[in-house]
C-alpha cells in the first residue's frame, strides 16, 4: 500500500514561478514532452478525443469536463483523465487568464505498476502540493535540455509520485488499447498520407473484413477515426501555436481550409477562427 504524508498546498508565489519558467521554456524550444494551453477568454469545446491517458494541471483559471457528472478543476489543482472517446470541455478564465500544463501517457509508461487494477477510472483529481509542483517544475525544466528517448523515465516518476502520494486510481486510470485506439494512432503518424484499408489491416495483420467488422463492433468507422485524428491534431495545433489556419489544415492533411473549418466545427462545436480569438489579449 502506498504511504500517504500530508503535505502542504502549493502557494500562489509558486504557482506564478511555475507558470513564468513554462512560458519561458515553451519560448525557447519547439519539441517538449508536454503542451500547454492558455486563453484569455472563455473555451466551451465539445467531443474532444483523450486518446492517451492525460494529466492537466490547472495552474490559472478553472476547467470544467462534462463526463457522466461534471467534473470542476480550479486553479493549483489536477486532474486525471482516462483515454476515452470524447469529453466536453470549458477552460474558464474567472478574472484571470486559463493556464494548464498538459502531459499525455503512453500505454507502456505504466508498465511501471506490477498490478493494474480490472476496473478502469475515467478519473481522478486533487490539489497541488509542494511536493508535486517541485516535482511538476524539475520536470518542465528538465525538458528544455533531455532527449525524447528518456522523456519516458519521467513520466513514470510523476506516476510513481501519485501512486506514494496515495491516488492509488493511477493504476487503473488506463484503459486498455482498443483497435480504435491503435488506428488512431497510425492516423496521426500519418496526417499528410492517405493510407487505404488494405494497408491498414496488413499493418494490423488482420484481414480487411475483419478490421472493419471489429471496429463496427466498437462503434466506430476508418473514416470517422481519420477525422479525429486530423482534426485533434488540428484542435491542439489552433491552441498551442499561432500558425496561420490555412496552415494548420495543411498539416492536418486537408487541402481545403474551408473544409477543416466546416469539419472541425462539426466535431468541435466551434470555428478554428473563434477558437484561435479566445487566445489573444486584444480580440473582439
Amino acid at each position: 500500500m502506498p504511504q500517504t504524508k500530508p503535505t502542504p498546498i502549493v502557494s500562489s508565489n509558486e504557482i506564478r514561478r511555475l507558470i513564468k519558467t513554462t512560458q519561458h521554456i515553451v519560448q525557447q524550444n519547439d519539441q517538449l514532452p508536454f503542451s500547454v494551453y492558455t486563453s484569455f477568454k472563455e473555451q466551451h469545446i465539445f467531443n474532444v478525443p483523450v486518446i492517451k491517458p492525460l494529466l492537466i494541471f490547472v495552474l490559472s483559471g478553472c476547467k470544467k469536463l462534462g463526463l457522466k457528472k461534471q467534473i470542476t478543476c480550479q486553479n493549483g489543482s489536477f486532474v486525471f483523465l482516462s483515454n476515452s472517446p470524447k469529453v466536453n470541455m470549458r477552460n474558464i478564465t474567472d478574472g484571470e487568464a486559463y493556464f494548464a500544463i498538459l502531459i499525455e501517457f503512453d500505454f507502456e509508461d505504466f508498465d511501471c505498476f506490477e498490478q493494474h487494477s480490472i476496473k478502469t477510472e475515467k478519473y481522478f483529481q486533487g490539489p497541488i502540493d509542494t511536493v508535486l509542483e517541485k516535482t511538476l517544475l524539475q520536470f518542465v525544466e528538465w525538458s528544455s535540455f533531455s532527449p525524447p528517448d528518456i522523456w519516458a523515465l519521467r513520466r513514470r516518476e510523476i506516476l510513481q509520485l501519485l501512486f506514494l502520494q496515495g491516488y492509488e486510481q493511477v493504476t487503473s486510470i488506463m484503459e486498455s488499447p482498443t483497435l480504435s485506439h491503435r488506428l488512431h494512432s497510425i492516423f496521426t503518424a500519418n496526417l499528410t498520407n492517405d493510407i487505404s484499408a488494405g494497408a491498414l489491416s496488413s499493418m494490423l495483420a488482420m484481414s480487411e473484413s475483419t478490421l472493419r467488422r471489429k471496429l463496427r463492433a466498437e462503434g466506430n468507422s476508418l473514416q470517422e477515426i481519420k477525422d479525429r485524428a486530423r482534426l485533434s491534431h488540428g484542435l491542439h495545433l489552433v491552441q498551442t501555436s499561432l500558425d496561420p489556419i490555412g496552415r494548420i489544415a495543411e498539416h492536418c492533411g486537408y487541402l481545403s481550409q474551408s473544409r477543416f473549418t466546416r469539419r472541425f466545427k462539426q466535431l468541435f462545436g466551434i470555428t478554428p477562427t473563434e477558437l484561435r480569438k479566445t487566445r489573444l489579449l486584444d480580440s473582439r
